[in-house]
């Protein structure tokens, strides 16, 4: 079995890359020491995280000279993000620190005077400008990859046409592709790409053959050379819990109760619980299947009792484990990721373990998880940062997750109500007038921020939390809505209108959709970047496949994956 030779530096989710390799017939070893970059015979760097923390690790472990060496030597090289992003000079996101300067540019950052949601997140074309052997025959210019970045390699000078491959739009020009003889290098990530991500690693593996010179092949691929655009995701999501019975389920229920409704019988006492955890399907089974059907991104959220302590966490770590094995698009998880302390000997305090919230987003990154989402702990530190006037504390589970592995690994989950309120001066809390007025004939309200599923409020509003979060290092937001959850009747557009135009991150509405016209609703009017839905595809009411038909339809830009 040929062997690649894979960079770790600790930084993300590797798990499905090696899992793409594996699936390619190919066996990984992982750099321990700087001898092994020179004796690679092929080298996979891929990168997530903070440009500056990147280059401080190669230095420190003595990997920069060697990669410099390998690089200049022109042997397989595959770049992954922030793979790419060291070969050049340096970056705007860590002023003053050297990159590898292979590359005579630097990277930076998105112009969000351009109106943009930064990270850039989500799915776009690519805009081939020169043949190249990394590219399946047949490839079309309406075909997506998988971004997300901050910063990037934009077009500023003739001194990058000899690496430009192919470049992407998104507000203006950047470079998403770099290739120099055996030296390759992608802003996105091919191994969350899909089975057009697959097929770049296939053919990079093929056509720059491990262990011996390139073979060059006529190349079939005509210069691509359209605009592109970013595409409207659609997230399948996936409540998960133990049942009665221990086993881990999907469930759904209407405002927040999964158990299904008892059904009283003449012979049964009247005071009966209410049934069985409602099982909608094994959430690794009801996963492959929205990979198949198209899924943008997965998300599994932790509604259980382990989620009190995740790192003991076995059957949810075990779930991505398995999802990533074949699964190549993001994977997100959320439920309890905080500080902690994991309970010992109860006779002994000394045997408490402290946990960093870092750390147990750390085992969810290794299982497979690409992005972790934060709910409960998010309001907290909001509130904290309010409170404190601004302050950046650098301790709080935003800001640590953020700082290790970058702002789009941080995901913050919102429970918010609405609240009906007479005039705008009834509450000091960020007000809007709706076209939906309250049980008193009430015109305005306000969006309260919700802790514990939605089970306890807190005097905060979203509009307000969201902007700190942001201010912390978030970077998307998962917006949720407990008025609307289960209901089946669209997402709630005011909400989502007022949470896109207090943030620049991007936006994902979630909770109420129910046909395919909600979906493309909400993009057109409220102009989510994302959305997200649970039981309308659990039960099968309507398919991911019919979704992406609509918005097509509707003139609204997607990305179409037919061959899985």
């Amino acid at each position: 079995m040929p062997e690649v030779t894979v960079l770790d530096y600790g930084a993300g989710n590797i798990r499905s890359l090696v899992n793409a390799l594996k699936l390619l017939g190919y066996s990984v070893t992982f750099v321990k020491e700087a001898g092994d970059i020179l004796r690679a015979e092929g080298l996979i760097f891929p990168g997530v995280g903070a440009f500056g923390s990147a280059m401080a690790l190669l230095e420190r472990s003595g990997f920069v000279e060697p990669l410099k060496t390998y690089i200049q030597q022109d042997r397989p090289y595959l770049g992954i993000c922030l793979g790419l992003q060291t070969l050049c000079k340096g970056s705007e996101e860590s002023p003053g620190t050297e990159g590898l300067s292979l590359i005579p540019a630097t990277v930076s950052h998105f112009n969000k005077a351009k109106g943009l949601a930064v990270p850039h997140m989500g799915w776009n074309g690519l805009k081939i400008h020169k043949g190249s052997d990394l590219f399946p025959t047949g490839f079309s210019s309406e075909e997506k990859v998988y971004f997300v970045h901050s910063y990037a390699l934009h077009l500023e000078s003739k001194e990058l046409d000899d690496w430009v491959l192919a470049t992407t739009d998104y507000g203006e020009e950047f470079v998403s592709i770099v290739q120099k003889g055996n030296i390759v290098a992608t802003q996105f990530h091919p191994e969350k790409s899909g089975s057009l991500g697959i097929k770049i690693i296939k053919n990079f593996l093929n056509n720059f053959p491990i262990g011996n010179k390139p073979v060059t092949i006529p190349c079939e691929l005509p210069v691509v050379n359209e605009f592109t655009q970013l595409g409207c995701r659609v997230i399948a999501c996936l409540d998960v819990r133990n049942n009665d019975q221990g086993d881990l389920v999907v469930t759904k229920g209407e405002q927040y109760d999964v158990r299904e409704q008892f059904i009283m019988e003449s012979n049964q006492p009247a005071a009966k619980p209410k049934g069985a955890v409602r099982n909608l399907g094994k959430p690794v089974e009801l996963a492959r299947r929205y990979y198949k059907e198209g899924a943008d991104e997965i998300v599994f959220l932790n509604i259980t009792s382990f989620k009190n302590c995740p790192l003991n966490d076995l059957p949810m770590l075990e779930v991505l484990r398995q999802a990533s094995e074949n699964i190549f698009v993001p994977l997100t998880v959320g439920g309890g990721i905080r500080d902690m302390q994991v309970p010992g000997n109860n006779s002994d305090p000394s045997t408490i373990k402290h946990h960093t919230a870092v750390e147990v987003a750390a085992e969810y990154f290794k299982s497979g998880a690409d992005k972790v989402s934060i709910g409960s702990d998010a309001v907290y530190a909001a509130e904290n940062h309010i409170s404190s006037g601004g302050v950046m504390t650098g301790k709080t589970s935003i800001e640590t997750i953020a700082s290790a592995y970058g702002q789009q690994a941080v995901v913050i989950s919102v429970d918010p109500k609405r609240v009906y309120v007479t005039s705008p001066d009834a509450v000091q809390h960020h007000v809007i007038k709706t076209k939906y007025p309250g049980p008193g004939g009430e015109e305005f309200c306000w969006y309260q921020c919700t802790v514990k599923g939605g089970r306890e409020t807190r005097d905060i509003g979203v509009y307000e939390m969201v902007q700190a979060c942001e201010a912390l290092g978030a970077g998307e937001i998962m917006l949720n809505s407990i008025d609307k959850d289960g209901t089946n009747n669209g997402y709630d557009l005011e909400l989502v209108s007022m949470v896109k135009a207090a943030v620049g991150i991007p936006v994902i509405a979630s909770s109420g959709a129910g046909h395919v016209t909600h979906f493309s609703e909400v993009f057109q009017t409220a102009h989510a970047d994302a959305v997200l839905a649970a039981g309308i595809f659990h039960r099968n009411t309507v398919s991911i496949t019919d979704v992406k038909k609509h918005l097509l339809s509707e003139g609204i830009p997607v990305r179409m994956d037919t061959e899985n």
